[in-house]
């Protein structure tokens, strides 16, 4: 199966990975009682699911504002062709990257930057970002409140 192949989900499956997105400490045994099965049914459930790739990794989710964060923003980067995989794994590197997106559109790529402070922000957009070779604009929308909806 390749990578990028949809794996066929049904009903169940859907239901557990809603549990598991709501809160990914939930044990088997209540995921399996949230969606009306049984423990060995669910394990086996969870199981192929992460072996299939589907469920890629058990996370936290972090306060940024509690944890010390308190500049958020989007940042937009036009690039050059052809420098997507290497940019990539530059902007992996960098600490206060939260997510990386390739979109279509007016711009290239789509950042979610966390800093401590508005000088972080300024460090990470201006020293890091806009020294990028093939990095050709920039664009920042700092996030005055964000919401998480999972």
């Amino acid at each position: 199966m390749s990578p990028n192949t949809p794996v066929q989900l049904d009903d169940v499956d859907r239901r557990i990975l809603a549990e598991l997105t709501r809160d990914g400490r939930m044990s088997v045994s209540v995921v399996a009682e949230n969606v009306h099965i049984s423990r060995a049914h669910a394990y086996a459930r969870i199981s192929r699911l992460t072996s299939t790739g589907v469920l890629t990794k058990f996370t936290a989710l972090v306060d940024p504002i509690k944890a010390g964060l308190k500049s958020s923003a989007y940042v937009t980067l036009k690039v050059s062709q052809h420098v997507w995989r290497e940019l990539r794994e530059e902007l992996r590197a960098i600490p206060e990257v939260a997510h990386i997106a390739l979109v279509g559109g007016d711009f290239d790529v789509i950042l979610l930057v966390r800093a401590e402070d508005n000088q972080g922000l300024r460090r990470v957009i201006f020293d890091q970002l806009q020294s990028m070779p093939g990095v050709l604009d920039t664009q920042t929308f700092l996030i005055f409140e964000d919401l998480d909806t999972r």
